[in-house]
């Protein structure tokens, strides 16, 4: 039942009164003589954004008793049709707008305190960013346990894409102002030499500073490339405001400069590794390549705009997205999210990149990963199984197919291993974001790969494309609503009443944990909130994606055809030892064993990777334990192999 109706109207009721008093207005009009009725005339029915307008058919004027009673029979005739149609339609656009009453409330009384909580940590008017330089985004202003008193590229640049996109609905002067010290900021922080180099030479991967803008020069996972291709995405979303409002010239000035040094950046070190955005592992990582991929395309488009050269942005963006299909894990159906690190894959890393990428225009594409596209719901749902089964005991006795606390992945040991607001956030936006393109399109696609998200809802749904004048995708689609809402009931249940928000939650209680009022969190809570809203953001060129039959490193050598062919090999291994792959060519990280590719152990004790490498290409491969810092080979001699010229392989090999 939608609880704006009524505590005692349910929603069939609803249906049915719509019914009843179409049946009772042309008998109102009959019995009235109304003589000059049009042929056809409208009731329009508006629920949220849902809008729904039932034409009746024409009730004639009757000169006579006998009259009325002859034409009664064809009378009802043409009724009846009207009658069921009307009422199943009424149904059918009441259930597709049910909404929580829990999230209604949480995001009536949140917003305002996530928006305010987030400009505070802003520098320099922000009420908690003292100390901070204009235009400088404090990740928390946490002093201790931890100690988040910095700003990090990529934290400051998802904010500052929220700051954009808000000001582009409001033309607001104070985002303005907002936007014009961060354009300013950054100008000056990538001439800030640093541990990762100098403007010229690897700078710009530097993933955190002080808040006055010096360099951060302890020990810490460097370089990490996500944070240059974030922060041109974020002005490039403001330079297209301003190019809107006809300050072009501003662009050029201001923007293109800052935008420009990180697309250059972004260009030739996209096929470097480097650390992931849980600063945790060095490898190559789902979420950076993602957020490459986007900035290359929509910068292309910029410069194309400005009178620049784009060629070198749109011949990279097309081996990043080559290199973008190799994360899939066709065999377990989701997105591994790091190619090293010894973990499952299972992250909330690619929730993320799916939402940050989100290109309505694009539909359900599957090959940037949209979030309605079957690999992008494929691998939500086994991220979001992989917290089930007692791993949070706030979750114990949520039923298998209801919403649950999510973290940053099921191995996680920092602080314990908790929930994050804005990771469980992510699950509902990218679900939100699959609505709104399912409601535009006017039909859901269930695939073999997605078949088992789906199914979750409705246990007999098969493969095929249900329009949305069908049962099944009213089915689906509420469900879909209702599991997305659960995500923020979650985040609702474990807020404070004050509305602050930290950056973890505690698996036991609920209780925050970690740096508190994180800016990241209080981002996540009005980005999902503005996708539940059905807010539509711009198109970024997703549509457009192509996959090459052939990509390159980047660095001029081609890797041929792609061939996916999964390595299974058997091992035994103790508690915290993990198994890698290695090899001869650049898919297989050129047998360097620090880069090494990990394989996972869902099947154990058979360990899985599937790897992209060359077609019709020989090469030699071996698999490395690596347990408390120490690295073990297999034995001599080296395994080897030839990749067919097409489609997939799969290997079988025994530790030896």
């Amino acid at each position: 039942m939608n609880p704006r109706l009524g505590p005692f109207l349910s929603l069939r009721s609803v249906a049915l009164l719509v019914g009843l008093v179409v049946v009772l207005l042309p008998w109102q009009h009959l019995s009235a003589n109304i003589t000059d009725l049009p042929a056809l005339w409208s009731s329009t029915f508006t629920y949220k954004s849902e809008t729904l307008t039932i034409r009746l058919p024409q009730v004639p004027h009757f000169s006579s008793a006998s009259e009325l009673f002859s034409s009664l029979v064809s009378f009802f005739v043409a009724m009846r049709s009207f009658f069921v149609t009307a009422a199943v339609a009424a149904y059918a656009a009441l259930v597709g707008a049910q909404s929580s009453s829990v999230v209604d409330s949480y995001i009536t009384t949140q917003s305002p305190i996530s928006k305010t909580n987030l400009i505070a940590n802003i520098g320099p008017d922000g009420s908690r960013s003292s100390g901070a330089l204009a235009g400088v985004v404090i990740a928390s202003p946490s002093k201790v346990d931890p100690d988040y008193v910095y700003t990090w590229t990529r934290d400051a640049a998802l904010v500052l894409k929220y700051v954009a996109e808000e000001y582009g609905r409001q033309q607001d002067p104070v985002l303005r102002r907002t936007l014009d010290n961060f354009v300013t900021s950054q100008a000056y922080l990538q001439t800030v030499s640093n541990p990762s180099g100098t403007i010229s030479t690897g700078g710009l991967g530097e993933p955190k500073f002080h808040i006055d803008l010096t360099a951060f020069t302890g020990g810490w996972g460097r370089p990490q490339r996500d944070g240059p291709p974030l922060r041109a995405t974020a002005l490039i979303a403001y330079a297209n405001w301003l190019i809107k409002d006809g300050n072009t010239s501003y662009v050029q000035q201001k923007l293109w400069p800052v935008i420009k040094l990180d697309l250059d950046y972004t260009a030739s070190n996209w096929n470097f590794t480097g650390f992931d955005l849980w600063e945790e592992v060095s490898s190559s990582s789902f979420f950076t390549t993602a957020v490459q991929y986007r900035a290359l395309i929509e910068g292309a488009t910029l410069a194309t705009k400005l009178g620049q050269s784009a060629s070198s942005y749109t011949t990279q963006a097309t081996n990043v997205i080559c290199f973008l299909q190799s994360y899939w894990n066709p065999s377990q159906g989701f997105v591994t999210s790091n190619t090293g690190g010894g973990r499952s894959g299972k992250d909330a890393n690619s929730a993320l990149a799916s939402i940050h990428n989100f290109d309505p225009a694009a539909g359900c594409d599957a090959k940037t990963f949209q979030p309605c596209s079957d690999k992008a719901l494929s691998s939500l749902k086994v991220y979001i199984d992989s917290f089930r089964g007692g791993i949070y005991p706030i979750n114990n006795g949520i039923a298998s197919n209801a919403a649950v606390a999510t973290g940053r992945y099921s191995e996680d040991v920092y602080y314990g291993g908790q929930p994050w607001y804005l990771t469980t956030l992510a699950v509902s936006e990218q679900l939100y974001d699959a609505i709104i393109v399912w409601k535009a399109q006017g039909s859901i696609e269930v695939t073999s790969t997605s078949l088992a998200f789906f199914r979750q809802f409705s246990s007999t749904v098969t493969a095929g494309t249900y329009a949305s004048t069908s049962a099944t995708y009213t089915t689906l689609l509420d469900a879909v609503q209702k599991f997305a809402d659960g995500f923020v009931e979650v985040v609702a249940k474990y807020t404070p009443a004050d509305g602050q928000l930290s950056e973890q939650y505690h698996r036991n209680n609920g209780a925050q944990l970690s740096a508190k009022h994180l800016t990241w969190s209080y981002a996540a809570t009005l980005t999902a909130f503005a996708a539940r809203d059905g807010y539509i953001p711009e198109s970024w060129g997703a549509a457009g994606a192509v996959v090459p039959a052939t990509c390159s490193t980047g660095g001029g050598g081609s890797t041929g055809p792609g061939v996916q062919i999964t390595f299974n090999v058997r091992a035994t291994t103790v508690w915290g030892e993990n198994i890698f792959l290695t090899g001869s060519v650049d898919a297989l990280k050129n047998w360097s064993p620090d880069n090494a590719i990990a394989l996972n152990p869902a099947n154990y004790p058979i360990w899985s990777v599937t790897v992209t490498v060359p077609a019709n290409t020989r090469f030699e491969y071996k698999f490395i334990r690596k347990f408390n810092g120490a690295t073990t080979w297999e034995s001599d001699p080296n395994r080897s192999f030839t990749s067919a010229a097409d489609g997939s392989q799969t290997l079988n090999d025994t530790w030896r």
